[in-house]
């Protein structure tokens, strides 16, 4: 697991003082070094004890100091986030249960400063739901086209049952432009569903895949064997160069090529089934070119129910050798470096031996968005 650089103690502290409140007022320094021991816990017990020592001490602070311990969740590895967060639910339920005031306009102020990592801009949105609803529920539709996947899903579910009310009451127009803010909205696949649906009712046709990025345009290249599951492990010979020109032997004596092929499903299945038949025991290879603008940071996100591998200009990224336990859209998500220029994209894909109807499915979804989940461009046919 990657842990996340964050500031040298002395700085980190010196600019949580800031935040928390007067730096000569008693309490703030001691407060702000518990957040500096629980920043530093690390994985296989590293600062476990201290953190779990200030932990204990950093629950006991007053509610102003709310906004520095969300400041601290900025760059912090995931059990320091852990740990931070179950801090900063303590402090909050005290100062309701105690009847103190929560620091509401400077929750207000993080939250709508993007630039913060989303989860502490979550945790600072539940807080002020907690002490004041009115207030949180007023902020619902500002956050509409937030960064935040989190922070969009109220102010869309409150789209999609308007849609929902203006439908049973006729109002078809009305209803097609509500639908569709929240189509474009929705970063989740229960909401974009629910949105694809609403619109569908109305006659209109969304763009499911451009909106979320999925890959439609492919070469396959199969079947080679997955005999005994052994596929999986096997570099075949695209795992060692990559020759869209190439054809290969098979040992009962056909030979196979690469295929051009295009999803036209809506949520862009690459469907190795559809040029190839219902095989068993078969691995399937897939590519695709991808042409970045400039470099950038991005994610990979692919969902599906087979045993499968995937590479980025020809470095592995992940895999999973399991097989029909389900498939949905992001089910793994990759996080990728771009490269200005075109960037090749493999995934192996291995069906195996199972004859039930249920394991039929030799197929994947393959998007690229950033981390919010917004889509990037689709990617150039090959």
């Amino acid at each position: 697991m990657k842990w996340l650089c964050c500031p040298a103690p002395a700085l980190f502290l010196s600019l949580l003082l800031g935040v928390a409140g007067s730096p000569g007022r008693a309490g703030d320094a001691d407060f702000t070094a518990q957040l500096v021991a629980l920043r530093a816990v690390g994985p296989e017990g590293v600062g476990a004890e201290e953190a779990a020592a200030a932990w204990k001490r950093l629950a006991t602070a007053p509610p102003d100091f709310l906004p520095a311990l969300l400041q601290s969740l900025d760059g912090a590895n995931p059990l320091a986030q852990n740990w931070l967060r179950a801090a900063a639910s303590t402090i909050a339920d005290r100062a309701q249960r105690d009847g103190l005031a929560v620091p509401l306009d400077a929750l207000t102020s993080f939250l709508q400063e993007t630039n913060h990592t989303a989860n502490a801009r979550v945790l600072a949105w539940d807080l002020i739901r907690s002490a004041d609803a009115a207030r949180a529920d007023s902020m619902i539709m500002n956050f509409l086209q937030d960064p935040a996947a989190d922070l969009r899903r109220p102010g869309v579910t409150r789209l999609l049952e308007e849609t929902a009310t203006q439908l049973a009451a006729g109002k078809k127009e009305e209803a097609a432009s509500t639908a569709e803010k929240a189509f474009q909205a929705a970063r989740d696949d229960d909401q974009i569903t629910l949105a694809v649906d609403q619109l569908k009712e109305l006659g209109r046709s969304p763009d499911v895949a451009t909106h979320l990025g999925l890959i439609l345009d492919w070469k396959l290249l199969a079947p080679f064997s997955n005999v005994t599951r052994a596929g999986f492990a096997a570099a075949y010979p695209p795992e060692e160069k990559l020759d869209l020109a190439a054809s290969y032997p098979l040992a009962d004596g056909t030979t196979i090529s690469w295929q051009p092929f295009r999803s036209t499903e809506p949520y862009g299945h690459i469907d190795f089934n559809k040029p190839f038949g219902l095989l068993k025991e078969a691995t399937g290879y897939a590519t695709t070119t991808y042409q970045a603008p400039e470099d950038r940071q991005a994610e990979l996100r692919i969902g599906t129910g087979n045993a499968w591998k995937v590479w980025l200009n020809g470095t592995f990224l992940f895999g999973r050798d399991e097989y029909h336990r389900g498939s949905r859209l992001d089910q793994y998500t990759l996080p990728i470096n771009l490269k200005k220029g075109p960037n090749t994209i493999l995934v192996k894909l291995c069906q195996n031996e199972q004859t039930e109807t249920w394991t039929v499915d030799w197929r994947f979804q393959l998007r690229l968005c950033d981390s919010t989940g917004t889509a990037l461009t689709a990617a150039t046919p090959q």
